[in-house]
């Protein structure tokens, strides 16, 4: 059978696919780029907004009309209103997060002990889903209670994977040829307190640098609140990925306290400041809901005045969007939606004025870039595009096809697009010689 995968949302989602891809293909079934070619379209849902819902739906109908012959829906959005995705064109199967592992085993009407995983390296999924990382799901499930978020509904509590299942995935990858690999999780620095022995992220992190030969190792968001100053200091370590995406969600104590968020505007700056004293360059980019519910003008300013003092990296601005069953929905003063893009507006300028003044930092510097994609100009040779370890955009000319290669690149200009341009530069990367088999890419 021919299965096309597709995924909405967060680099869980992409993770979980990815596992899906192996399940199928351990199973000797082939993965295809095109929906057209596709006996089966497997599409994993997103309900972080009521957009994301939105996009989910019309997704699906998009791969009901491309041909695919069934559809099978998993995802946050599934779980949360089955009976919406059932009545959908061509929809099959409706399957839960919580049974989303199963979910090979239940369009294919075979025993769960007819996937073994062991013999099958990870490949990157075809078509537009080629990639050079992969993503790695370490936890499932939050056991926060953000008041704006429906995740906890959609994905449950928090679960651990096991060290030797997270290793058994990374060594796939790397045998699969990704040079990147990046740790994912609904609650990511969760990971080990459901466990015996409980651990904590930071073990699982050095355990995998220790015994896995990962050229680069990157970590997706963390929550401020997991995190202490000694963490850091496993970015010793050059293979990982000196970026740390770490969601604030307001700049101001009292919204911050309706979100019943668990940090403060004081205790995320001093988190910011250690980052920084121990990983220098490190790129720290965040999350900011603006129009929360009973968000102020004088709260909003607060909250922008605060991002501005950060100076961080870049960041997302999610305009809040009211998600029923959470308890925000229900909280008196609701901000009126023109408001609140007008304040999403002022956000991103801020974001973008620091994120531009970060990038313009790096010229005249040298940094280690994984080429993800490859264009032959001619026959004198290929322009490259890439991220280097700090989640900065890179591009450069070279005389050969370098893509999934690390290589070393001196910064010259900062382009219009924002992108950083440079020349390949002589040097050894952190992961030189370490390096996972490459798969070239014409």
């Amino acid at each position: 059978m021919r299965v096309y995968l597709d995924t909405l949302g967060c680099r869980l989602n992409q993770a979980e696919i990815e596992r899906l891809a192996r399940y199928f293909r351990a199973a000797g079934h082939e993965i295809v780029g095109d929906p057209a070619q596709a006996d089966l379209a497997v599409l994993n849902t997103c309900a972080v907004t009521q957009k994301a819902v939105a996009d989910s739906r019309q997704r699906a109908r998009q791969l009901a009309r491309a041909g695919a012959d069934a559809l099978a829906l998993t995802g946050c959005w599934v779980s949360l209103e089955p009976e919406a995705a059932a009545r959908l064109p061509r929809v099959r199967w409706v399957v839960p997060n919580a049974a989303k592992e199963h979910l090979p085993a239940r369009v294919l009407d075979l025993p769960l002990e007819a996937f073994d995983l062991e013999p099958v390296e990870r490949q990157p999924l075809p078509g537009l889903r080629l990639r050079t990382r992969a993503f790695i799901k370490v936890q499932d499930g939050c056991d926060n209670r953000c008041t704006f978020c429906i995740t906890t509904v959609a994905r449950g509590p928090g679960r651990s994977r096991p060290l030797a299942e997270v290793l058994d995935d990374v060594r796939a990858a790397l045998r699969g040829g990704a040079q990147e690999i990046v740790l994912t999780g609904v609650h990511l620095g969760s990971w080990g307190r459901d466990l015996h022995p409980r651990r904590h992220l930071r073990h699982l992190v050095a355990e995998l640098l220790e015994r896995a030969d990962i050229p680069r190792l990157r970590l997706s968001s963390l929550e401020p609140w997991d995190l202490d100053p000694a963490f850091f200091d496993l970015w010793q370590d050059p293979r990982l990925a000196r970026h740390l995406h770490l969601p604030l969600q307001s700049g101001c104590a009292a919204t911050l306290r309706r979100m019943a968020r668990k940090t403060t505007p004081a205790g995320f700056r001093a988190l910011v400041e250690a980052a920084r004293a121990r990983i220098p360059g490190v790129a720290i980019t965040t999350d900011i809901i603006v129009g929360f519910p009973g968000e102020t003008e004088e709260e909003f300013a607060a909250s922008l005045a605060f991002v501005a003092s950060l100076d961080l990296a870049g960041g997302h601005v999610f305009t809040y969007s009211e998600r029923a069953g959470t308890v925000a929905a229900r909280l008196p003063g609701q901000v009126p939606h023109r408001v609140r893009k007008a304040r999403n507006a002022q956000m991103r300028a801020v974001l973008d004025t620091a994120a531009a003044r970060y990038r313009q930092r790096f010229v005249g510097h040298t940094l280690t870039v994984l080429w993800e994609r490859a264009t032959r100009l001619d026959a004198t040779g290929w322009t490259l595009l890439g991220l280097s370890d700090n989640y900065l955009r890179v591009r450069a000319r070279a005389p050969q096809n370098l893509w999934n290669r690390l290589t070393a690149v001196r910064i010259t200009r900062v382009a219009e697009d924002g992108v950083l341009e440079g020349d390949l530069a002589p040097g050894r990367s952190p992961a030189q010689g370490r390096q996972a088999q490459v798969l070239m890419k014409d």
